[in-house]
């Protein structure tokens, strides 16, 4: 992106203040522990004084990589929460309904994450990307987030990937290594995630539109 996307503002906030909303709103969500950047932290803490958030517990220093960021948040989660949920903080389009429909999810099968289904057709190329092959979409998800679990076995997935010294690119995957299933719950709405420049009007335009039709 070239600048930090997660305090670019559209409708009128910054990208994080409407990813924490969706989950200060969610009626399952106990505690929210914001785990970013240290340099990160003043800006952070300034949004959510502003914005009034109550859940927020701790704004926690991340790691290098997604999962020694994950690893930074288990470790200070609530004893007593019995499920955790992660979610990338630049998805800032992610609904309350959607979050209550992946935990429900999780509570029956024990992980839960959201995904949405490949459209597009896929092919795979050669490094001079010349086409040779084709990829059977109708068996193929794109992973979003959130991405629920029971508490023991997240940690025990973690536990595991670190143990074993292997670097894992969500937590899905972390959990799938135990030969544990994970439910999908198709997204019904937008949440993607802001990756380049463009994908801020787009986000803008659909707060607002949402924002209209709740008035």
């Amino acid at each position: 992106m070239g600048f930090d996307k997660l305090f670019a503002v559209i409708a009128g906030e910054p990208v994080i203040a409407h990813t924490i909303r969706a989950f200060e709103r969610a009626k399952s969500v106990g505690e929210i522990l914001v785990v970013t950047r240290e340099q990160r932290n003043n800006k952070v803490r300034e949004i959510a004084a502003n914005a009034g958030f109550k859940k927020i517990r701790a704004i926690v220093p991340g790691g290098e990589r997604r999962q020694d960021s994950v690893r930074a948040g288990l470790d200070r989660i609530d004893r007593d929460a019995r499920y955790i949920a992660v979610h990338d903080a630049a998805r800032p389009l992610v609904t309350p309904e959607q979050i209550e429909r992946a935990f429900e999810r999780c509570r029956f099968q024990g992980a839960a994450a959201l995904a949405q289904p490949v459209n597009d057709t896929l092919k795979r190329a050669d490094a001079d990307l010349l086409v040779f092959d084709s990829v059977d979409r109708q068996v193929l998800y794109a992973m979003q987030t959130p991405q629920i679990f029971e508490r023991k076995l997240i940690e025990d997935a973690y536990r595991a990937v670190y143990a074993e010294n292997i670097s894992v690119t969500d937590e899905v995957s972390a959990v799938q290594r135990l030969g544990r299933k994970i439910a999908l719950v198709l997204s019904d709405d937008f949440n993607f995630k802001i990756t380049y420049p463009h994908d801020l009007p787009v986000a803008d335009f659909i707060l607002r539109e949402r924002a209209k039709e709740a008035r």
